[in-house]
């Protein structure tokens, strides 16, 4: 990112103050991380790449408020955050989401591919609607915010990208076992133009509900049995996953 006045907009969307510790995933340059940690308490810089982590540890080196940590974010032990600011690697976008899903923060204003910032918010029926959708609604209120050309970026990048600030939600509706919630969204997507009947089938022998012969009959049984699974909204998926759930 080498335009900087982006940076002011996302600190200003995550109510930055010297109250706050920010985390930055895949801190580059450092250009943000300098900028955040004129807002804030503490900025938690998290780099995978060893040789950008020689230039961070050089150049914010007069930043005591600023802790580098060499290491992949999905896996590193950081400590704690309650805001995230930050421009993630674009191919590590739906693990950071998930990743995020599993932590306790006040607010996320991220930098994503404008594609990918869609399908969070996608609805019902659209092509971009998916099993990210869904689960991204149980967790998270996403708001896609400010555009961000192409040109912000050298070198360019062949798409254009958006700010999206993510908080974290009350459970818009009961799930007896959250854990397997993501796994059944993933596996009925899989057929999502398949009637439900016949694209839980995977699900339901995977966790061996019922036999090979009685697989089909429990299928027959569930609600939303005829509808197409891109045709169900997220509390949809939430009933069913109870149904399965003791």
């Amino acid at each position: 990112m080498v335009e900087s006045t982006i940076f002011q907009r996302m600190a200003e969307y995550a109510s930055l103050s010297r109250n706050d510790v920010a985390l930055d995933i895949g801190a580059g340059m450092g250009f943000l991380t300098r900028f955040l940690a004129a807002k804030c308490m503490c900025v938690l810089a998290v780099e995978s790449d060893a040789r950008l982590v020689k230039v961070l540890r050089e150049e914010l080196k007069d930043l005591p408020n600023v802790k580098i940590f060499k290491d992949d974010v999905l896996e590193a032990r950081i400590s704690q955050f309650n805001k995230v600011v930050s421009i993630p690697p674009y191919y590590i976008s739906s693990s950071v989401i998930l990743w995020l899903f599993n932590k306790s923060f006040e607010c996320a204003v991220l930098i994503f591919q404008k594609e990918f910032a869609n399908r969070l918010i996608a609805s019902v029926g659209v092509e971009d609607y998916g099993w990210l959708t869904v689960v991204t609604y149980y967790y998270v209120e996403v708001e896609l915010l400010d555009d961000v050309p192409k040109w912000m970026f050298y070198p360019q990048p062949e798409v254009d990208s958006v700010v999206v600030r993510l908080k974290p939600r009350a459970p818009p509706f009961k799930l007896k076992d959250a854990a397997s919630f993501r796994q059944f969204v993933q596996t009925l997507f899989r057929k999502r133009n398949r009637k439900v009947k016949n694209a839980v089938l995977p699900f339901i022998k995977s966790r061996h509900l019922a036999s090979d012969r009685n697989a089909v009959k429990l299928a027959d049984s569930i609600p939303f049995r005829e509808k197409r699974v891109r045709e169900l909204a997220p509390e949809d998926f939430g009933a069913l996953i109870n149904v399965f759930t003791n």
